[in-house]
């Protein structure tokens, strides 16, 4: 059987901490890694993990992340499932967590889907890729938030040892009869 690691990403990094978890699962578990926004006929008999990873953008994931975990609630139910937030604030040591971290908690507060495992973790800060408004709001938001300001820099706030340590306890949930 195989793990499906699904993600929804603005700017790429969520896509790259996917990526970095599948590789981490190989070789004990093969791994198909998908955008979620693109995975609308999923073949679910073939996996027995599920993990899903969204972004964080203005304070809010995709839409398409709820309505995704609400159709598939049944699937998701039947899998060893884990979920993963990527977003700014948790490049505050206390903002990390699922209970700590706004977003997630009121992501999984509001959601149908339970999974088995989840972790935050902190996103990237780009502000030469970004379009000249979102660079403005993001800045503006740093500003607010005490982060970084100057549009010049790039800063991967990602704890990558994090990422291999959640990866590591995903692939060590029991499995579940299918």
């Amino acid at each position: 059987m195989k793990a499906l690691i699904l993600y929804s990403t603005r700017d790429g990094q969520t896509r790259e901490i996917a990526a970095r978890i599948a590789q981490a699962l190989v070789p004990q578990q093969l791994c198909d890694v998908q955008d979620l926004a693109e995975s609308r006929q999923i073949d679910w008999p073939q996996y027995d993990r599920v993990l899903i990873g969204a972004s964080i953008r203005y304070g809010h994931f995709n839409p398409m992340l709820m309505k995704f975990v609400t159709q598939y609630k049944s699937e998701l139910e039947q899998r060893v499932s884990g979920f993963f937030s990527v977003n700014l604030t948790a490049r505050k040591a206390d903002k990390r967590t699922p209970q700590t971290n706004a977003y997630t908690r009121k992501f999984l507060e509001q959601s149908p889907w339970q999974p088995g495992c989840c972790a935050v973790f902190a996103g990237a800060l780009r502000y030469p890729r970004y379009r000249w408004f979102d660079r403005v709001m993001i800045q503006l938001i740093m500003r607010m938030t005490g982060g970084e300001t100057d549009t010049t820099k790039e800063i991967d706030y990602t704890d990558w040892s994090a990422v291999q340590t959640f990866a590591r306890e995903f692939a060590q949930l029991p499995g579940k009869s299918l």
